[in-house]
């Protein structure tokens, strides 16, 4: 019997759709809202901690987000990157890391178990879209300039008369 045109990576991405998250890697600092349901109320609930791990696997693609608790617990979640249970997450910082997997914070505490951020330049930001609304509005205002210059400009040139002094005053101002 010829197997089907189905291969393991083509089964590992039946069912993804596009989420319009931020890009986010390990280290970096995000908050997923989440959607809780208890009983027939449904609320939203903030998780915010940085990340530190991330599993490629297509539908099944998963991250590991760790954040520190009430009485420096530390708490760790594994949230499916696909789930609907994922309202949307929020980039807060970019977090400067130089390893894949940071399971080693498990055994840091307090400032031991920092992650430094890494600064990220206007443009970077611009990028992510994170920064300010001014950054952003001067943003479009350099993009609208860039369309005008391209265009041709076409000015009329006004003439101005300008009176020539009077060959009579000058002579007048010489003798005096």
């Amino acid at each position: 019997m010829k197997a089907s045109n189905y291969t393991k990576e083509t089964i590992k991405n039946i069912g993804v759709t596009e989420r319009n998250f931020p890009e986010f890697g390990i280290g970096d600092t995000i908050a997923v809202s989440l959607r809780i349901k208890e009983g027939s109320k449904e609320r939203v609930q903030i998780f915010q901690g940085d990340v530190i791990a991330f599993h490629n696997n297509g539908i099944a693609s998963t991250f590991m987000v760790r954040k520190i608790g009430a009485n420096n617990i530390s708490v760790e979640q594994i949230l499916p990157l696909y789930s609907p249970i994922i309202k949307e997450i929020k980039f807060i910082r970019k977090g400067k890391v130089r390893r894949a997997k940071l399971f080693y914070l498990r055994d840091r505490v307090g400032k031991a178990a920092r992650i430094k951020e890494h600064v990220l330049t206007k443009e970077e930001k611009l990028a992510r879209g994170i920064g300010s609304e001014k950054a952003k509005a001067k943003k479009t205002k350099e993009t609208s300039k860039t369309t005008e210059e391209a265009k041709p400009k076409v000015e009329a040139k006004e003439t101005t008369k300008v009176a020539a002094p009077k060959v009579e005053e000058t002579k007048k101002q010489e003798t005096k």
